[in-house]
């Protein structure tokens, strides 16, 4: 699967997430960037099925939110093979979403947005520096001005992970799968951490509960296989690397962790 194909596949993902955080407009602004890249894209048999499923329910879930259908009340329609039409609908629908916002809503937004940013950026300065304890202390007070939101939470996570401070990037993550339970990639990213922390069963749990959501991404599997790798079970590690390449067979670093395992199945037999 390509860059771009990959890029829609997590737009679309986002989209239940940003509806859960009253985020209307960048929920209506992924499906319509998801299918400009589906509709300029030539998609194998595998890849428009699954896009077709991942549409599907990224409809299903924008026309399931009251808030979003009081913002934009004509019923969206989706039928396969007429994502042009979708594409059309929602351009219609952000510009709709975009009028509506008012110059009050907008200037708040653009507050809370700079102060997240600083925020980040003292947190990231914080721990460049080696004052940790002040670091999370600003990081626990960003997060508790916006405790809904995910994304944010993810963020101050991957700070925290870049610094190897790996039981502060679980805490956080932690926090934001409490906001949205069904998101596999935060569950992913937990499992990295885990991974990192060699607490290997624990990461396992996690993978599995990412796979329930998830069973079209290729990287996910990959990162199951090196899961594995750490944890010297080379045979689960084969089965994790052959079902990425059932997905993408040109996946490279799939290939390499194949026959890396495979070799090392032949040592041990």
């Amino acid at each position: 699967m390509s860059a771009e194909l990959i890029k829609a596949r997590q737009l679309i993902n986002k989209i239940s997430s940003n509806l859960k955080q009253k985020k209307l407009q960048s929920a209506a602004q992924s499906l319509q960037d998801a299918l400009l890249i589906i509709l300029k894209t030539p998609l194998m048999k595998n890849e428009r099925e699954e896009f077709t499923q991942l549409i599907e329910q990224a409809v299903y879930h924008l026309r399931g939110d009251r808030e979003f259908a009081k913002a934009y009340p004509l019923q969206l329609e989706y039928t396969p093979g007429e994502e042009k039409q979708l594409y059309t609908q929602m351009v219609e629908a952000v510009k709709e979403l975009s009028a509506s916002s008012t110059e009050e809503a907008q200037a708040l937004l653009a507050l809370m947005a700079k102060r997240k940013e600083d925020g980040l950026k003292k947190v990231e300065a914080q721990l460049a520096s080696g004052k940790h304890a002040e670091a999370k202390q600003s990081a626990d007070n960003l997060i508790r001005e916006f405790a809904s939101d995910t994304d944010l939470k993810a963020e101050v996570a991957d700070l925290f992970l870049k610094h190897e401070l790996y039981q502060e990037a679980y805490g956080y993550l932690e926090e934001a799968l409490k906001n949205d339970p069904g998101a596999a990639h935060l569950y992913n990213r937990i499992a990295i951490v885990l991974r990192k922390m060699k607490d290997y069963a624990t990461a396992e749990q996690y993978y599995r509960k990412a796979l329930q959501c998830c069973q079209h991404d290729e990287y996910l599997f990959f990162n199951i296989g090196r899961l594995y790798h750490d944890w010297q079970k080379w045979k689960h590690m084969a089965e994790m690397a052959k079902r990425a390449l059932k997905i993408n067979p040109g996946f490279e670093q799939a290939q390499k962790m194949l026959q890396f395992a495979m070799k090392k199945l032949e040592q041990d037999g």
